[in-house]
């Protein structure tokens, strides 16, 4: 007989979790039984447990992204049921239920209600982000809505008190289980906003099973949260609870006492930071008060501090000493030009005809007035005029001599 080839171990177990999950009915499945062996993975948050019956057990894994959904915390012993699939862990060749969902047992129909009352009020716009108001940073008076007993009343109201002594606490009670919680929580905040002392609300009580929290999941106080005029704190359970109450409030806070942190600041904290922040600004004023005395000190060993009036003697002198340099370049300017307009003169009085004719010359002008330069220019018998330096004579050319070209000889030709 031959046989045939051997399959590796890995193989056989990537078969099988290939034929498990293939499976219609182990794709998605819901295994109620109890908790044993629970264990919280850290850092990766990670759950680990069994669930058992009176005759087996089932490994099961819940990862974080599932896990941070939990509306309760998980513990050996509890009675739940799982919902997940069913796979093979290659490595180890063992099948397990990787859990996305985990409710206490009996819970199932309460988180169906859940989740469909969810998605209305989400559809609705009434959790969304865009709608939700700021906290005030500085509240006066904190309106807080919870049972009279129990430890959340008091734990919101000491920590309110430790970290802001002067805030005032507005209460106002109410159940916060059973079938009254849902109108009696509704009417304590109706007369907290009819008050109108409180800036803030917070709402909600301490831990307990998802049956206890229900009246938070309450469609009518939903919405009356999202319509109220001031700014509302949820704060439900513990950490890993979550109603819808904390969807339609502006802030949820993880515990009544985180909400009591979050609604007030920490006075002792402020003062620090007053305290801290007034140093920083008296460190800072004093270095600027010491840079401006600097700058007054340098500023005062000036000429023109420590003698005002030597700037305007010293340009009182130079305009003095550039006076007495303009009014001597003006006298020699002057008289260089007075020296020059006389010799000017003196060339000029000697080129005056009537100078020459003074000294016993006169010239002769026909009667166009024309000079007359020679005395070939002259007809006989032709009148001219005689001009004396003291007037003129009218003549008549009745004779004309003409010096010959050799004025040496002496000749003349009379005409």
């Amino acid at each position: 007989m031959e046989l045939e080839a051997a399959l590796t171990v890995s193989q056989v177990n990537r078969y099988l979790k290939d034929l498990i999950e293939g499976d219609p009915v182990l794709s998605t499945v819901a295994v109620e039984g109890e908790i044993s062996n629970f264990k919280r993975q850290y850092p990766s948050g990670h759950l680990y447990f069994s669930l058992k019956d009176a005759e087996g057990q089932l490994r099961c894994v819940m990862f974080r992204s599932a896990a941070e959904t939990l509306t309760f915390e998980p513990k050996n012993g509890d009675a739940v049921r799982a919902y997940g699939r069913i796979s093979v862990y290659p490595r180890d060749g063992s099948y397990q239920l990787y859990c996305f969902r985990l409710l206490r047992s009996g819970a199932g129909a309460l988180w169906e209600q859940y989740e469909k009352l969810k998605k209305k009020l989400t559809d609705e716009g009434l959790f969304d982000p865009a709608r939700k108001r700021p906290l005030p940073a500085f509240p006066k008076a904190v309106g807080v809505i919870t049972s009279r007993t129990g430890a959340a009343v008091r734990d919101m109201i000491s920590i309110l008190k430790r970290r802001c002594p002067s805030v005032q606490i507005v209460f106002s009670a109410a159940s916060v289980q059973g079938a009254e919680a849902p109108g009696e929580l509704r009417a304590a905040l109706r007369r907290m906003q009819e008050d109108g002392q409180a800036e803030v609300i917070l709402i909600g009580r301490g831990g307990g099973s998802a049956e206890d929290l229900w009246a938070f999941n309450d469609e009518a106080l939903c919405r009356d949260i999202a319509a109220c005029r001031i700014p509302v704190i949820s704060c439900v359970g513990h950490e890993t609870d979550f109603t819808l109450a904390d969807f339609a409030a502006d802030c949820r806070a993880p515990t009544p006492s985180a909400a009591a942190e979050l609604a007030v600041p920490d006075a002792q904290t402020l003062m620090r930071q007053i305290a801290s922040e007034r140093s920083r600004l008296l460190r800072s004023l004093e270095s600027k008060l010491a840079d401006r005395r600097q700058w007054l000190d340098s500023l005062a060993g000036r000429p023109v501090l420590t003698s005002p009036t030597a700037p305007i003697e010293a340009r009182r002198a130079d305009l003095a000493h550039r006076e007495q340099t303009l009014r001597e370049a003006i006298r020699r300017i002057r008289n260089e030009k007075a020296t020059r307009f006389s010799e000017l003169s003196a060339s000029l009085a000697a080129l005056d005809p009537l100078s020459v004719l003074s000294r016993g010359y006169s010239f002769a002008a026909d009667e166009k007035g024309k000079t007359v330069m020679r005395a070939k220019d002259v007809v006989p018998g032709e009148t001219l005029f005689l001009r004396f330096c003291d007037g003129t004579v009218k003549a008549r050319a009745e004779e004309i001599k003409i010096l010959e070209e050799n004025r040496n000889a002496g000749k003349e030709t009379v005409v």
